[in-house]
């Protein structure tokens, strides 16, 4: 197995992406060979100050980066010789199976969608992002790949989660649900009406219509909504489970009895933080697409890195993309699809 790295994406990169990288080097000894994808002179003096193994590790040069300010489909066309342009050619090819980029999720939504084009049957990529729960692990799909969705896609996005979550996570009858503003099989608007008819139809575990708080009290392991929905949901309970930290620090330090009951119960809060921290899950697959693609996030610490790299491991490991041709393919020989 192969990994192309986008070693200039991320908030901390490429310091924080080497260090990862370092980590998972002696994690996952099935990964024979990382491309690190970059300044060639800065990429390689990381390297060897992390002591990476020259003969798993290969530096290729790439002399431009994608800014955030940067337009995304912009920047395939005018910076083809960006760190994650250059590292999805190497998927290309075939010289790896996967990419991990922590950088602009635009421009590499835009990058591997237009190089290595959508598995047959996709109509659109989605990002799949975990969210935990009560239960584990809700997958919110799409996350933001896909801000102006159609129905057709939405259904697209019910299967593959479900393929995911039965072949990668290994969840045995993945559960799907519709994001809407009532869990009643009339409430939503048109589309997601829509949606919520063609998904009832397909061969999925469709449990109907979700409300927010669902997405944290119900066993739920995909909830199926356009990107921008997504991505709204994503970034406001990352940015409230932040808060809720700050302000509990804050009341745990006011007085000294308080302080005390903090430190007592120090495991429970470290735990919580762990299991809500995106650090624990590396990164997210963006589905659809052909090879593996990963979209870590933009702070990405080392451990994070390195946690992405188990999620590229999994994904190619249990030939995630062969399992969702056949399921899309299976779905259309059943249905006369509506392409609208």
């Amino acid at each position: 197995m192969r990994i192309a790295v986008d070693a200039m994406g991320g908030d901390y990169a490429p310091e924080n992406i080497i260090e990862g990288v370092g980590l998972a080097v002696e994690r996952y000894p099935q990964v024979e060979r990382f491309y690190l994808v970059g300044d060639e002179a800065r990429v390689k003096e990381l390297a060897d100050q992390h002591r990476l193994p020259a003969g798993r590790i290969e530096v290729v040069h790439a002399s431009q980066v994608v800014e955030m300010s940067d337009s995304a489909a912009l920047s395939v066309r005018r910076k083809r010789d960006s760190s994650v342009s250059v590292a999805t050619e190497i998927v290309k090819r075939g010289d790896a199976q996967a990419i991990i980029s922590a950088g602009h999720t635009g421009a590499a939504v835009a990058a591997t969608t237009v190089k290595l084009r959508l598995l047959q049957g996709v109509s659109r990529p989605g990002i799949a992002s975990p969210l935990p729960n009560d239960h584990g692990v809700c997958n919110i799909l799409d996350a933001g790949a896909n801000t102006d969705a159609k129905a057709r896609h939405l259904l697209d996005y019910g299967i593959m989660g479900s393929v995911y979550a039965k072949h990668v996570l290994g969840v045995e009858d993945p559960k799907v649900g519709l994001m809407s503003v009532g869990e009643e099989d009339e409430k939503g608007t048109e589309f997601t009406k829509k949606v919520f008819g063609m998904l009832k139809e397909a061969d999925v575990n469709f449990i109907g219509n979700v409300e927010g708080h669902d997405l944290f009290e119900k066993p739920i392991d995909i909830v199926v909504c356009d990107g921008f929905t997504g991505n709204v949901i994503l970034k406001s309970c990352e940015a409230t489970a932040k808060a809720m930290f700050t302000w509990l620090k804050k009341e745990l330090k006011s007085t000294p009895i308080r302080y005390v009951g903090a430190m007592l119960a120090k495991g429970a809060f470290k735990a919580v933080k762990e299991r809500s921290n995106y650090e624990t899950y590396g990164g997210s697959p963006l589905l659809g697409v052909k090879g593996v693609v990963i979209i870590a996030h933009g702070g990405s610490s080392p451990l994070a890195i390195c946690n992405a790299v188990r999620v590229a491991v999994e994904a190619v490991s249990h030939e995630l993309n062969p399992h969702i041709e056949k399921e899309i393919e299976r779905y259309d020989k059943a249905n006369a699809r509506d392409h609208e």
